[in-house]
């Protein structure tokens, strides 16, 4: 058995043809698609980069391993102390370690492990071929890894290789060689003028006006890449910018496609395209970032080609990226490690047969502090530490009818905010009463964030916080009344 997975940094779904985009973003990905399963509602359980990859291989919610975090303690694995064995969970039971227990040769290309110091992502891999730019490459570094290795192995049997892109990630690097395919193409409907001008009046890091984070700075290597949007021509830039992204990530997948195909095996290779986390691009006010536990930041791809499985099909249940590690060791006829919070949905692949959730828990610790519930037509936001964006505590949205987030219905519908709290409860309750059986370190994480002086990106500690800083570029912007709002919330923290 042969198996693929590509994983492609920052890809929101909806900018895939197969899933709807009017952009032709991804002819070589929906080919793979036309001949797979493609998922429309998957969700990465802790958004964004750092805590998905260490769910997806550890098979475990952040709240479980500790890590919902890009720094301070929540970036790293909770302890596991007394009765920890001569090898770690990570490796005994990580989605690599039980592969390579099923004689599978297991391989990635990705420098991701030392971009997040996150030696627990290599965990159970035999090879590790780092492309050493920490995130900062392009294609044109990765693809020759790529060919080489497959070069040498892609004939022989039993391999398991991970493929990491980063082109649709920020900033927007791809070479000015490869032109500009969408320049004369019509950008989404549902941006408008007067949407421009509602973002550029809100506060917090990646909006509008501060696409740089905390300012409008940019970067003459990546002049793709906005600073700040301010009309339609700069929000073309950043959209454009975006796509080119993955069509640029697309065409190296095509590449991919041909070489197995030259090596006679496409056919009977199995084929996953995923992401670890997608993005915002005006979805609550922020641009070119994933920094909420929204569906712009959470839903993900999942794309899955598997040797005799019906094509075409499509799944529209409620499924986690941890979903995938039962789901594959299903396929391959061995059980899950019991410590896994994934469900299979093998059944869906191999016959159709619905297994999808009834509802999910997302959560975000690095820009913010939220965890949100996606159930029905719903999606219930519940704040923690707003970032520095004046989120309230309860935010509600109906994707069906509102799938960009525009629209803030919770006063509306304070039933509906009442289930999606009581889901939350539920599923905290349950996560809590798993912890204690597996674990000495029975806290939260999520309050341990809070504890360190809030997200990381957004810490309010005194002396290492962006704040003040942020504060006089409010005013200094026109955003005074925010500014204001801000300095009161927080002031306990900016008077030491």
């Amino acid at each position: 058995m042969r198996i693929l997975y590509i994983d492609l940094d920052t890809l929101n779904p909806s900018h895939l043809g197969c899933y709807g985009y009017h952009r032709n973003t991804s002819p070589a990905i929906d080919a793979i698609a036309a001949e797979g399963l493609r998922c429309s509602s998957v969700y990465t359980s802790d958004a964004p980069c750092l805590p998905s990859r260490t769910a997806f291989y550890s098979g475990r919610f952040g709240i479980q391993t500790g890590v919902i975090g890009h720094g301070d303690t929540a970036a790293e694995p909770k302890r596991e102390g007394k009765g920890r064995m001569f090898r770690d969970r990570f490796d005994r039971f990580g989605l690599a370690g039980q592969l390579q227990m099923k004689d599978f040769h297991t391989a990635m290309v990705s420098p991701f492990g030392q971009r997040h110091s996150a030696h627990w992502f290599y965990a159970g891999f035999n090879e590790i071929h780092n492309t050493g730019q920490g995130g900062m490459e392009s294609a044109e570094v990765v693809t020759p890894v790529v060919m080489r290795w497959l070069e040498a192995h892609a004939r022989e049997d039993n391999w398991y290789f991970h493929v990491n892109y980063w082109d649709p990630h920020t900033p927007y690097r791809v070479p000015a060689s490869f032109g500009d395919p969408f320049q004369n193409e019509p950008l989404p409907d549902w941006y408008t003028p007067e949407l421009i001008r509602q973002h550029d009046k809100l506060a917090g890091p990646h909006g509008a006006m501060e696409i740089n984070m905390y300012d409008d700075g940019e970067n003459a290597r990546y002049p793709r890449h906005p600073g700040k949007i301010t009309d339609m021509a700069s929000l073309r830039r950043m959209i454009d910018g975006y796509d080119t992204g993955i069509r640029y990530a697309d065409e190296q997948v095509r590449l991919i496609v041909a070489k197995l195909k030259a090596a006679g095996v496409y056919d009977e290779t199995a084929i996953i395209i995923s992401a670890d986390h997608g993005e915002n691009h005006g979805e609550l006010g922020l641009y070119g970032e994933h920094a909420t536990a929204d569906d712009a930041t959470c839903r993900i791809p999942m794309i899955i080609k598997w040797p005799g499985c019906q094509p075409g099909r499509v799944d529209t249940g409620l499924h986690y990226n941890v979903d995938w590690a039962p789901t594959l060791m299903d396929l391959l006829g061995a059980g899950k490690p019991e410590i896994w919070d994934g469900q299979s949905y093998m059944a869906t692949l191999k016959n159709g047969t619905p297994a999808g959730r009834e509802d999910l828990v997302i959560s975000q610790g690095c820009h913010v502090c939220q965890r949100s519930v996606r159930f029905g037509d719903w999606l219930y936001v519940r704040t923690y530490h707003d970032g520095f964006h004046l989120f309230p505590q309860e935010m509600l949205y109906n994707l069906k009818s509102d799938p960009h987030e525009l629209q803030d219905v919770a006063a509306a519908h304070a039933e509906v905010c009442r289930e999606g709290a009581w889901r939350l409860v539920q599923w905290h309750d349950a996560q809590m009463q798993k912890m204690v059986l597996n674990t000495r370190d029975v806290v939260d994480p999520m309050w341990t964030v809070m504890a360190d002086g809030g997200p990381y990106h957004a810490s309010h500690t005194p002396g290492h916080s962006p704040l003040p800083k942020y504060l006089q570029r409010l005013e200094a912007t026109g955003r005074a009344d925010s500014a204001a709002v801000l300095r009161q919330k927080y002031a306990r923290f900016l008077k030491v």
